[in-house]
């Protein structure tokens, strides 16, 4: 009942994107079905006078739909780049199989008798095809438009994730922030549009006669009209911003922002692991991202000072459960060996090296390791493993294979990674429930996203780092049995970051200038 009333609350919050994501869903959909009509109906009649073709054709449409959609999506960004683009080619892809298939059948299922007749009457191919081959086969051609039309809404909800819109910007945010209100509410519209894709065409598809025909054509009319409703939403603005889900729902990301400077660009939703490209390539003028990140230095790119303190101070932390700092008293002062050693410089540093030179984690953390004179060879596992966890992203492998590091090497303990688990309450219930026993978090993430303190008590922390870990510590220990260890060294804040050449040509420097810039 609580997540149906968080579920309304949501809409009704959120009514003018939601609009919005349903109108892109509906052009996606569309656009994805005029490209799957245009070529894969002539594409299937040419297989009923080429039937050698057929198997060929059949089988290379049959791979392409086997191929996972993340993964196709994944293969034509390099060559598209983000937005509509790969997200159209990809859903016509998946929509030829069954119209391809299903004109070839329509077309072998008309009577050669009727065809035989038509010819007698000195009916050419062509007329034959027009006036009594294509109105006869209709049906069967409507039911593989209509297969395509409920695959492609399914399938669309992917396109948020390379900054195409859609309802998916709610199913990944929801994903991101283990938030299943804002799961649901893009999950139920996609599917009500699935269902009315399919009872609109399944209305076509039981017509006869003229109606059939004339309702088929105004289909091929309404389908390119549909398709352009995607272009709609698309607001002029002087600049473009590409955010990661989670940034876009948690209250110290975009919401914080938009409370405290009045900040709203136009945006749209990237995987994190894309953002930093987008920004690299120009294909989004502003972006999230961390303070430490290494690509901030491979891409010159600059962070906007936050002049209003919206971002909490995110010391990074080890935080390991209680029962098993009793059980193991000797894994905290392996862990410990940590404390203070990385400076906002070195993490940057290593994050460079992982992010953008490619080095592997495990490597970057053995080198550093041996210069601060912490490395020590493995020691013989003599008891239980501990389980290590993280979320996906660069930095957070980094923190993971230091901290493996130092257990095998300090303690006769076994180590299993569990790594990139997903979002903050991901990791979170992942700690809480026992399926890990340590991972490293940030204290404003803490703070601002797992506990969700009264603005009171927020305003009454201030931007002190001290009274923020102080803070988080007693709260996790009272209310889950988590412990927050010593600082690592460095703070990890969020920050909006944009091209340094662009900032500087727009005289941008502070969230405050960009704020103003936009209005």
């Amino acid at each position: 009942m609580n997540t149906l009333t968080e579920l309304l609350t949501f809409w009704q919050a959120q009514a003018d994107k939601l609009g919005q994501q349903t109108v892109q869903h509906i052009g996606l959909t569309a656009a994805s079905l005029v490209l799957g009509v245009l070529v894969g109906v002539p594409l299937g009649l040419l297989l009923t006078r080429r039937p050698r073709l057929a198997p060929w054709v059949l089988g290379a449409a049959g791979v392409l739909q086997t191929i996972p959609s993340i993964a196709l999506l994944g293969f034509l960004i390099p060559a598209l780049g983000i937005g509509p683009g790969p997200a159209i080619l990809a859903l016509f892809l998946y929509s030829l199989l069954p119209i391809v298939r299903n004109t070839l059948t329509g077309i072998r299922g008309v009577d050669a008798a009727v065809v035989d007749a038509a010819r007698g009457l000195g009916l050419t191919d062509g007329q034959v095809l027009r006036r009594v081959e294509l109105p006869l086969a209709l049906p069967v051609l409507l039911a593989g438009i209509r297969t395509a039309a409920v695959i492609n809404v399914g399938v669309a909800t992917l396109a948020a994730y390379i900054a195409a819109g859609g309802l998916g910007e709610f199913i990944f945010g929801g994903i991101a922030l283990n938030n299943p209100a804002m799961i649901l509410a893009g999950a139920i519209p996609a599917a009500l549009l699935a269902l009315v894709f399919d009872a609109a065409l399944a209305g076509v598809q039981h017509l006869t006669g003229r109606r059939l025909v004339w309702t088929g054509r105004t289909l091929l009319v309404a389908l390119p009209l549909l398709a352009g409703l995607y272009l709609l939403p698309r607001a002029a603005s002087k600049l473009l911003a590409g955010f990661s889900p989670e940034f876009v729902g948690r209250s110290d990301g975009l919401p914080g922002l938009q409370r405290l400077y009045g900040l709203r660009p136009a945006s749209v939703v990237l995987a994190p692991a894309l953002v930093y490209e987008a920004a690299r390539h120009g294909d989004v003028d502003l972006i999230d991202g961390y303070s430490t990140d290494g690509r901030i230095r491979a891409y010159d790119l600059q962070v906007l000072r936050d002049d209003r303190h919206a971002f909490p101070p995110y010391q990074a932390v080890p935080v390991v459960r209680q029962q098993v700092l009793r059980q193991h008293p000797e894994l905290a002062a392996a862990l410990g060996r940590l404390a203070g050693q990385l400076s906002d410089s070195m993490m940057t540093e290593l994050n460079y090296r992982v992010d953008y030179r490619h080095e592997t984690p495990q490597a970057v953390a053995e080198s550093f390791l041996q210069r601060r004179g912490l490395w020590q060879a493995a020691r013989p596992v003599q008891g239980p493993v501990i389980r290590l966890g993280s979320k996906i992203f660069g930095e957070q492998y980094i923190l993971v294979e230091l901290y493996a590091a130092l257990i095998r090497g300090y303690t006769n303990l076994g180590v299993e990674a569990k790594t990139g688990l997903g979002g903050t309450t991901i990791c979170a219930e992942a700690l809480r429930t026992g399926a890990i026993d340590m991972y490293p978090e940030y204290t404003g993430t803490g703070l601002l996203v797992v506990l969700q303190p009264s603005a009171a008590t927020l305003d009454s922390l201030g931007p002190d780092p001290a009274a923020v870990l102080g803070y988080v510590r007693r709260e996790y220990r009272r209310r889950y049995q988590l412990e927050w260890l010593a600082p690592i060294g460095f703070n990890n804040t969020y920050a909006l970051l944009m091209r340094r050449r662009q900032a500087r040509q727009l005289g941008i420097a502070t969230v405050s200038e960009l704020s103003a810039f936009l209005r």
